[in-house]
């Protein structure tokens, strides 16, 4: 598959529009490397849910969401006061699991895509937790968000769709659609633009965004990860009927 093969099918008609939020996309529709596609409707990936008006909320569940996993930490989370009754919502703090000791070794690599294989490699306990919650969620569309959607979220989307067996180049392309989609949001919130420093890391390391996702997907076993880390074989089954059509 070429990579502009993967652009068109990471694109076409997964752009999901919930008012409040700018980066929110389906992961169903992508290709598999047996030639099957992603389901429609079982797991989303988004930027931050707390920005989400009436509409927004309407729109979420119009879309089948009914269980929310909030990646963040303790010290970002705001009450969602307009969560409705029949979505549950459970958190998964990916940072916090991560640990001091990542913290101190891979800190500095924070919000860019040369964080990715690291915390896979030494945060199999995280990914376990996050697969199994996902397990064990309630009938229904999920929606996985963190704070911009891209980082955290990216992590999430890409072990899902790793797990789902979607083509590497499909999973790369999905994490390089946020980029373009969260940019204005810092510009919005009067923040200093952090593709600067993001840039800069990348060059430094003499690699790019798409070099370094690819990378950490080469040699990646997830099921083989998974079930070392803990998560049973019975919730891998699981996550993967959710993303893959019987």
């Amino acid at each position: 598959m070429s990579r502009a093969d993967a652009q068109a099918t990471t694109t076409e008609d997964r752009t999901l529009v919930w008012d409040g939020c700018l980066n929110v996309r389906d992961l169903g529709g992508l290709r598999t490397t047996t030639g099957a596609r992603t389901a429609r409707g079982a797991i989303a990936r988004a930027d931050n849910l707390d920005r989400l008006t009436a509409e927004g909320w309407d729109a979420l569940l119009d879309h089948g969401v009914r269980t929310v996993v909030d990646l963040r930490d303790i010290e970002e989370y705001k009450p969602l006061l307009s969560l409705p009754e029949d979505v549950e919502l459970i958190r998964v703090p990916l940072d916090e699991l991560a640990g001091p000791a990542w913290w101190q070794t891979y800190g500095h690599l924070d919000g860019t895509p040369l964080a990715l294989r690291p915390y896979l490699d030494h945060c199999p306990h995280a990914a376990a937790e996050l697969i199994t919650t996902i397990a064990g969620a309630r009938p229904g569309g999920l929606v996985v968000h963190c704070g911009a959607g891209r980082d955290r979220t990216g992590l999430a989307a890409l072990l899902l769709l790793a797990l789902a067996d979607v083509h590497p180049a499909e999973i790369v392309a999905d994490y390089l659609l946020s980029a373009p989609n969260v940019r204005p949001l810092y510009g919005m919130l009067g923040l200093p633009d952090p593709y600067r420093r993001i840039d800069a890391a990348l060059a430094e390391a003499g690699t790019t965004a798409e070099a370094a996702v690819t990378a950490t997907l080469a040699d990646f076993s997830p099921a083989p990860y998974l079930l070392t880390a803990g998560v049973a074989p019975a919730d891998l089954a699981a996550v993967r009927a959710r993303l893959l059509p019987s």
